[in-house]
């Protein structure tokens, strides 16, 4: 794809996906549009070699495959694993409360946001309403675009110690005001701004996932506009590059496949996260499928690759004290191998060489990172898909700042290089 057109496409990507759910219905679509056929879990499949398929859990996680020309037990699985969810607060049901005549409503953290970059933003609300239908209970997509609340802080003159470390309680100090007003709210004034935008009544609405975001669309920023400020980066990014690879795939040999979990962060382990049988079941179901036993699914997965793809940290110049001098990459050098002594990360040194040879291939640069020794790192989706499916896994990213902030910071050109190497994976 040309590079303006995928910049243009990443910005919109991202500026469309505030929640999991949208990011989701996002790809889906892509998917539709490029041929991809909608399989049910509680339905009979057909599946035919080089024919494109996708499956959806909870609206919020997604798995697409192109059937390879071959049948795994003699090529294995080539596999990319992403997440489309990103630390944010989701708002309580039904929480609204006045306060003299300010409107507020509690919020519950998601993740490890860095919580004091949602204060003082205009933000606005999306997600996911369940409501009832003449067919029973529908989930319908809801994004108000609109500002409409905001977290403020107290004056500096009210906390002389906001810029000394001060940690915001999560129960009292970010419940977020959404309106002024002597008016009494009936059913709740989140409840009347969704019945107002998908225009259906209040007493349709059962229940939501309803999360506070910063509408801001992403932007190039920078002399050259090398960066890209945003949002979601984390992992919105990794999302796309793998969308856009897999789409261009043509008639690959393997079956390869495109996975984007959510939860990653609060630890996968939900019906529709990494640490969920999501996977295996449709592994195990293509192998059925083709007639393989469990010895056959053995073979098949001896043969897979796994790349875990989730953002790395960037070396940061007003924080130098942070790297491990000979491990900390840069933004716009390439994709970065991410390596750990106690395996938060999963991978190794066969692995990262199949990776560093994927980059030689695709004619793109890459880096390596460990954390310094006395700074554990976090962990991504990698350890845990490996263990559970005993595949080779590698964990790579592009290097970003102020990952878990509202908004984060990447680099253009690492986009462009890590969807080379994906498509490079895939073909």
């Amino acid at each position: 794809m040309e590079k303006k057109k995928f910049t243009d496409d990443f910005l919109r990507f991202l500026s469309n996906s505030p929640t999991a759910f949208q990011a989701t219905y996002q790809i889906k679509e892509t998917l539709v549009n490029n041929g991809f056929i909608l399989l049910k879990e509680t339905d009979k499949w057909n599946l035919i070699k080089g024919n494109k398929y996708f499956i959806i859990r909870n609206d919020s996680s997604i798995i697409a495959f192109v059937m390879g020309e071959k049948i795994p037990t003699e090529t294995g699985y080539k596999m990319i694993g992403a997440h489309t969810d990103s630390p944010s607060l989701k708002l309580k049901p039904d929480t609204e409360k006045k306060d003299k005549s300010y409107i507020k409503i509690g919020v519950e953290v998601y993740g490890g946001p860095i919580i004091h970059t949602w204060l003082d933003k205009e933000l606005s609300i999306a997600g996911r309403v369940a409501v009832k239908t003449k067919q029973g209970i529908e989930s319908k997509l809801f994004d108000y675009k609109k500002h409409i609340a905001i977290i403020p802080n107290a004056a500096i003159h009210m906390n002389r110690e906001l810029n000394k470390g001060f940690e915001y309680n999560k129960q009292t100090h970010l419940p977020a005001i959404l309106s002024i007003s002597d008016k009494e709210i009936k059913n709740g004034l989140v409840k009347e701004i969704i019945a107002e935008k998908l225009d259906i009544s209040i007493e349709d609405i059962y229940d939501y996932d309803l999360f506070l975001y910063d509408p801001t669309p992403a932007r190039l920023v920078g002399h050259n506009d090398e960066l890209i400020v945003s949002g979601r980066l984390d992992d919105l990014a990794m999302s796309h590059a793998t969308l856009n690879a897999l789409i261009e795939a043509d008639a690959p040999e393997s079956t390869i496949m495109g996975i984007f979990y959510d939860n990653e962060e609060i630890g996968s382990q939900t019906r529709q996260g990494a640490n969920s049988s999501f996977l295996k079941d449709l592994l195990l179901r293509i192998n059925c499928l083709f007639n393989g036993n469990m010895e056959d699914y053995a073979i098949s997965i001896g043969k897979s690759f796994l790349i875990s793809a989730d953002m790395a940290h960037a070396y940061h110049p007003s924080y130098v004290e942070k790297h491990d001098p000979a491990y900390a990459p840069e933004i716009n050098k390439g994709p970065v191998i991410k390596m750990s002594a106690n395996y938060k990360y999963a991978t190794t040194a066969e692995t990262s060489a199949y990776f560093e040879n994927l980059c030689h291939k695709a004619e793109v640069p890459f880096q390596k990172m460990i954390n310094k020794s006395d700074l554990p790192s976090g962990s991504t989706i990698g350890p845990m898909s490996s263990a559970r499916l005993s595949i080779k896994t590698v964990d790579i990213g592009n290097a970003m700042w102020a990952m878990h902030s509202i908004r984060e910071t990447g680099g253009i050109e690492d986009q462009v290089y890590i969807y080379k190497v994906f498509r490079e994976f895939f073909q």
